[in-house]
């Protein structure tokens, strides 16, 4: 992602929640909920792909035999 000045709708939000000054644990809290929501996106999306895909275990095991180079 490129950096335009421009805050996203995601960090216009997360500035209002922060103009409080939270405890630690209220503030690790909400850090520990952000990440589980965006590891179960990550997930889901996953999830689609494969389905979407046909993906299988053979597909993963061929991934890890495959060599990528960088250019």
């Amino acid at each position: 992602m490129e950096a335009t000045g421009k805050l996203t709708n995601v960090q216009l939000e997360l500035l209002k929640l922060f103009q409080y000054n939270l405890p630690d644990n209220q503030l690790n809290d909400i850090k520990e909920m952000l990440t589980k929501y965006f590891a179960k996106s990550a997930s889901d999306e996953m999830d689609k792909l494969w389905d979407e895909k046909n993906w299988d275990e053979s597909t993963i095991e061929s991934w890890k035999n495959e060599h990528l180079r960088k250019k």
